[in-house]
Formats: C-alpha cells, sequence, structure tokens
C-alpha cells in the first residue's frame, strides 16, 4: 500500500493518473502534492473539454460562449486531489489521443444537434395537430 504526502492512501508523485481539468479528462504523471492540491503533467487526452459557459450547458445565446482547448503534451496543470486517480491502463500519443477526443466531442455535437433537429420536427408536427 502507498501512502500519498498528505498520509492518505493513493496516488504519490512518479504515478501515471487520471484527472479531470475543468471539462476535460487527461492521463499524465503526478509531479506533486501539495495539500489538496496535485501538480500534473500532461501525456494524453481523454476528452476534449466542452466549448461554451459551463454554468449555462447547451445556452448558444450568452454573452460570451468559451473556447477551451485541450492542455498540451507535457503542459503542467495544478488539479485538486479528488479529481486525480490513478491510471493503469496504456497511455496513447498525445497526438492521436487529442485527435481521437476531438473527433469524440465532434461526434457528441453532431448527435445532439441531430437529436434537437428531430425533436424540433415533432414539436412543430404536435404545434399544428393542437390548433
Amino acid at each position: 500500500m502507498q501512502y500519498n504526502e498528505a498520509g492518505g492512501i493513493g496516488p504519490i508523485p512518479g504515478d501515471i493518473v487520471r484527472a479531470e481539468v475543468r471539462s476535460g479528462q487527461y492521463i499524465g504523471e503526478l509531479i506533486e502534492v501539495n495539500g489538496p492540491r496535485a501538480l500534473v503533467k500532461v501525456l494524453a487526452v481523454l476528452k476534449h473539454p466542452q466549448q461554451g459557459d459551463l454554468h449555462h450547458p447547451y445556452d448558444p445565446d450568452v454573452p460570451m460562449f468559451h473556447e477551451r482547448r485541450a492542455l498540451s503534451y507535457t503542459e503542467k496543470t495544478t488539479v485538486l486531489l479528488r479529481d486525480v486517480k490513478k491510471y493503469s491502463g496504456e497511455i496513447p500519443e498525445y497526438k492521436e489521443s487529442l485527435l481521437a477526443a476531438v473527433q469524440a466531442e465532434l461526434d457528441a455535437l453532431d448527435r445532439l444537434q441531430r437529436w434537437s433537429a428531430k425533436g424540433l420536427e415533432q414539436l412543430r408536427g404536435l404545434q399544428k395537430e393542437y390548433k
């Protein structure tokens, strides 16, 4: 059993971890633990960050629609320790993982757009029947 610097059970510096940063997920190396925070060096992207205002999801009419880039290869980022978990899978090559993550996000948005279009079509049909 390994104990982290805070005396608890969990990842320790040098471990490969999965870290959630804002709305993205990454594989990285845990560099250091400082109280409730950890410094993680990014090695791969598991989930691309969402676009738009995270406090108003799926609202295109917000005052500022944020563009969020994925963290760069070997970029160091501070993460809450609760958002860091030990990772035991294979580490994909960064560029391949980035492209796969952005494609998955595009596919999810495309599905949502198609779902929305079908919902609008059906509701408009119902609206005509209700008149």
